[in-house]
């Protein structure tokens, strides 16, 4: 008995001791659980509110890289804008004189043509560009005394509008570092104002408007299959006439005509002469001779009066009642001048560096008012052709 007594009192102690070992481990297990739980839980906050916060920086980041970007946006816009008007207006201040031998509408398109190309080219007038324009009224004398004038006053620049004008202006700016440009010149190798190669005789350059004499008389030979002869006047003095006569002398028997001309000094002498070769010809045709063009409507007159057709050279005179034209276009031809003349004002060529340019594309203009009136026929594929047709007499509006 004392034994099991003994036995028994120790599995008891021995359960009790493990009953309290086992408490204390479970307790200081569930303790550093709860350690942990809470350790994660200040983690997960902790990241949270990195996240969070990281979130709100790059939130941040972002408005302030889009502002940024938005204001060098503007900037780039600003600088572009500023930039072209830069390039839009050469830096600078120039002043052209421009002398117009006679007022009629072939000169005056090939003047605002001018005008045009030089503002593509970044000179425009009223910012950088002072213009000073003189009209010689088709008189030698006044051309000569408004060329001294412009050299006298030591301008950037002569623009010359049509053979009398160039001559003047060259004549008096020869001695002088002042560059010529010129426009509307038939012929500036028979003017003596370039080498029979292109190449310029001085400090001067410019623009033909070479008549496509070939093409107008296709065209004359087509709408008056049965005329014999063609009519011209023309100025003695002025040496685009002479030259472009020579070359209807040259060419108007290979289309079976026979040329008759009458030679003029002035515009005075325009309705006796015009009286006159009307009783001799089937036909006029009109050169780009300033001193007759200026006197165009007093020829027209009297070729309507003996129902006889006028052709001209350009759109202007086919306006105020020539029956057609194969010419050139001045507005594209003073455009041209001014591409030449921007050359010479920036300083990238002299004007000697330059040979003088052509236009070769001629175009087709008719009158079907004055075809009515005159009782022409013009073949349907030549009215399909025409560039412009216009629908009334200019002289008789």
């Amino acid at each position: 008995m004392k034994h099991r007594v003994k036995r028994i009192v120790g599995h008891k102690v021995i359960r009790t001791i493990n009953h309290i070992v086992f408490g204390v481990i479970l307790s200081t297990f569930m303790l550093i659980s709860m350690l942990g739980l809470a350790a994660c839980s200040n983690d997960t906050r902790s990241t949270s509110a990195e996240a969070d916060t990281k979130n709100e920086a790059s939130q941040e980041d972002r408005k302030n890289e889009s502002s940024q970007e938005a204001e060098q946006q503007s900037n780039t816009e600003k600088n572009v804008s500023n930039n072209s008007d830069k390039d839009e207006i050469f830096e600078g201040n120039f002043t052209i004189g421009i002398s117009q031998f006679a007022q009629h509408g072939s000169l005056d398109n090939c003047r605002e043509g001018f005008l045009l190309g030089l503002a593509e080219q970044g000179f425009v007038e009223g910012e950088n560009l002072t213009i000073d324009y003189q009209n010689a009224g088709a008189e030698m004398a006044v051309a000569s005394q408004i060329a001294e004038n412009f050299v006298g006053k030591s301008y950037d620049m002569i623009m010359a509008v049509a053979t009398p004008a160039a001559m003047h202006a060259y004549n008096a700016a020869m001695d002088k570092d002042i560059p010529v440009i010129y426009s509307a010149v038939s012929d500036p190798v028979a003017a003596e104002l370039a080498q029979p190669n292109g190449e310029s005789v001085g400090n001067i350059t410019g623009t033909s408007d070479a008549l496509p004499v070939e093409a107008q008389l296709k065209m004359i030979r087509e709408i008056m299959p049965d005329a014999e002869t063609i009519g011209i006047l023309y100025t003695t003095s002025e040496a685009n006439s002479e030259a472009t006569v020579k070359i209807y002398e040259e060419l108007a028997p290979k289309y079976d005509f026979e040329l008759v001309t009458s030679g003029i000094a002035t515009s005075a002498d325009i309705p006796l002469a015009t009286d006159n070769i009307l009783t001799k010809v089937d036909c006029l045709s009109n050169l780009t001779d300033n001193t007759v063009v200026e006197s165009l409507p007093t020829i027209l007159d009297k070729a309507f009066a003996a129902n006889i057709p006028v052709f001209g050279s350009e759109v202007e005179q086919v306006d105020l009642g020539c029956l057609a034209s194969e010419g050139v276009d001045y507005i594209t031809l003073g455009k041209k001048t001014g591409y030449l003349a921007a050359q010479v004002l920036r300083g990238e060529k002299t004007a000697n560096e330059l040979n003088f340019e052509t236009i070769s594309e001629s175009f087709l203009y008719v009158n079907s008012a004055t075809a009515e009136k005159l009782g022409v026929e013009i073949p349907q594929s030549m009215a399909d052709r025409a560039l412009e047709n216009f629908s009334e007499i200019g002289v008789l509006k």
